[in-house]
């Protein structure tokens, strides 16, 4: 699923930080951040929900609304009144989500194809950045 941030209302910056937020997650992934929780050690941490890069991730009581955290824009919008919204993350264009590999399939899918998605969400960012910084960004809703 392409993402074009470029009919978005919101400025460079807001596409820089998002960027950003984007490449401390893949870092995270990369460093296996996924492959074992510290909170519940039996089962392997949820995707995005316990990562640095959830405004939740160090308060268990979830003082911050998912509406308004940054994954958002890319949550379909007839999802995001799921609640757990960032679970339904398009990560594939044939609608593979957080949510459907919790279901079928394993840790090691789930890394992948979540790796592959931040890559390819970094390269249209900075791609659109490098093309004319004053365009205003798009969601795909």
């Amino acid at each position: 699923m392409a993402f074009d941030f470029r009919k978005r209302s919101d400025s460079k910056t807001n596409r820089q930080s998002v960027l950003q937020l984007l490449k401390a997650e893949l870092q995270f992934v990369e460093s296996g951040g996924y492959r074992r929780s510290e909170r519940s050690p039996w089962r392997p941490p949820y995707v995005f929900e316990e990562s640095p890069s959830c405004p939740n991730y160090s308060d268990r009581s979830r003082p911050h609304f998912c509406v308004d955290c940054w994954l958002m824009q890319f949550v379909a919008p007839d999802m995001r009144e799921e609640q757990v919204p960032c679970r339904f993350v398009q990560l594939t264009p044939e609608g593979v989500t957080i949510d459907s590999l919790y279901r079928y399939g394993s840790t090691a899918e789930t890394e992948d194809l979540l790796r592959d998605w931040l890559q390819q969400r970094i390269r249209e960012i900075e791609a659109q950045l490098g093309e004319n910084s004053d365009l205003p960004l798009a969601a795909n809703s």
